[in-house]
């Protein structure tokens, strides 16, 4: 499933992709080109804009949305992935946060210039993304997150 998130709702993007989902954010202000890029590449609009859901091409689902309820962005995406049904789909920590690609392993010689000297002494396993090149590891930060999404009962265990 490939999501737009509206700039009303831009937080969730990022809680998308912290579960492994493809997440393209719309910081544009036209509904009708966040309407026209969701037909264009299959994506399911999410936005606080109940003027999008009246829409012909949404409300007659050609194009299908969720209008996000809540103002917190934990509760966003615990509504989204109700709905959805997305728990059971996640891949924590598989896409870039910052740009929505796949991050790809590295070797550790590979990032040795590119993270502080403590974190590649300490760490052996390195994601980056191919766009951005963003380096990611398991520190501290990943284990905060990770211990969010299970508090959350975002991540199945089975």
């Amino acid at each position: 499933m490939r999501f737009i998130v509206d700039a009303n709702a831009g937080k969730l993007a990022k809680w998308l992709r912290l579960l492994g989902q493809d997440a393209s954010f719309f910081d544009g202000v036209d509904d009708r080109e966040l309407i026209l890029t969701a037909l264009k590449e299959a994506r399911v609009i999410l936005t606080r804009d109940t003027h999008i859901m009246e829409w012909g091409i949404v409300s007659k689902g050609q194009v299908e949305a969720i209008l996000i309820h809540d103002d917190n962005d934990e509760m966003q995406i615990r509504q989204v992935i109700s709905e959805l049904n997305l728990k059971t789909e996640s891949r924590p920590f598989t896409i870039c946060l910052e740009c929505n690609e796949p991050l790809h392993h590295v070797d550790k010689a590979v990032v040795e210039n590119g993270v502080p000297p403590y974190v590649y002494q300490t760490q052996d396993q390195f994601v980056e993304c191919p766009k951005c090149y963003r380096i990611y590891w398991r520190g501290t930060h990943w284990q905060s997150m990770l211990e969010k999404l299970e508090k959350l009962n975002m991540v199945d265990h089975s």
